[in-house]
């Protein structure tokens, strides 16, 4: 029988991320860190940092952590300075949880590679992008929740400026996912459910004064979609306490339960919660529908 399982999740870092942390993730004691790319510009300290946790933690880079090299050599440093954490295009065993990551380096808007993503990987087209994420997780444990875990969500989840993945910078608003994952998704689902797919890029926080982002959805396919990417995580209340942003999921056996953004104070006191998603004790073997994409 599978334990249930609970998941902290770090959106969008953009250097938001310290020791502060580690003795954070220490006192919380989740089963795992997921985190969704744009550690930085391409600097090693935070990869650094994520392998000293004593923790399972499952990274893909996001189109910031190129840092704007387009040789691609910064990319590869940043991958090779995850070692075993990084699982773009590919699979992170955990006990009781299996993690898939999407496309590395992607800023979305359907599918594009950069041409630093171009001399870390070499060309590789919308099929062959598919077949990697579908193909390691069909080599998943399949007693095992599944989660795919991108830096860009993907298409399919609104045109909107407020949507999961829509584009708010300029106008027109447009749906900005990327297709690869999208159709991973529909290739998986003949196989295998697929609970819970994470991703950041879009920040929470509109551009122009537009207002907050959509940040979770769930299709009716039962695929839960969770945006992460809450932007700066690290701040203060109004009253100068510090606080860091962590999204929060929680498996009862292969059932996602619960869905939230959290933002703690240093000595792990949950200071403010925004719940999006909850599955009541008494109802956890029929899942509502909730947020319908």
């Amino acid at each position: 029988m599978l334990a249930d399982l609970r998941i902290a999740i770090a959106g969008d870092l953009h250097g938001a991320w310290d020791h502060s942390d580690h003795s954070l993730l220490a006192i919380l004691k989740p089963d795992g860190l997921l985190v969704v790319g744009d550690l930085s510009d391409g600097h090693q300290r935070i990869p650094s940092l994520l392998r000293q946790l004593k923790l399972p933690v499952a990274c893909v880079l996001g189109n910031h952590d190129t840092g704007k090299d387009s040789s691609g050599r910064t990319l590869q440093r940043q991958i090779e300075a995850l070692g075993p954490l990084h699982c773009g295009w590919g699979l992170c065993q955990w006990p009781g949880l299996a993690v898939v990551g999407a496309r590395p380096a992607t800023a979305g808007g359907g599918f594009h590679l950069s041409q630093a993503a171009l001399s870390a990987f070499g060309p590789v087209t919308l099929q062959q992008s598919v077949d990697r994420i579908t193909t390691a997780a069909m080599a998943a444990d399949p007693d095992a929740p599944l989660v795919l875990l991108g830096h860009s969500g993907p298409t399919g989840l609104g045109s909107e400026a407020t949507a999961p993945c829509g584009r708010d910078w300029k106008p027109p608003a447009m749906d900005w996912g990327d297709q690869d994952l999208a159709l991973a998704i529909q290739q998986i689902r003949r196989q295998r459910p697929v609970p819970l797919v994470v991703f950041g890029h879009m920040h929470h926080a509109l551009r122009r004064g537009q207002g907050e982002r959509v940040s979770f959805c769930r299709d009716r396919a039962g695929t839960s979609y969770l945006n992460t990417a809450c932007v700066p995580r690290h701040g203060s209340d109004a009253a100068g306490r510090d606080l860091r942003h962590f999204s929060w999921v929680e498996f009862s056996g292969h059932q996602l339960v619960h869905v939230s953004h959290r933002w703690y104070g240093l000595g792990g006191d949950l200071l403010y919660e925004e719940r999006l998603f909850e599955v009541p004790e008494a109802a956890r073997l029929d899942a509502p529908q909730f947020s319908l994409c």
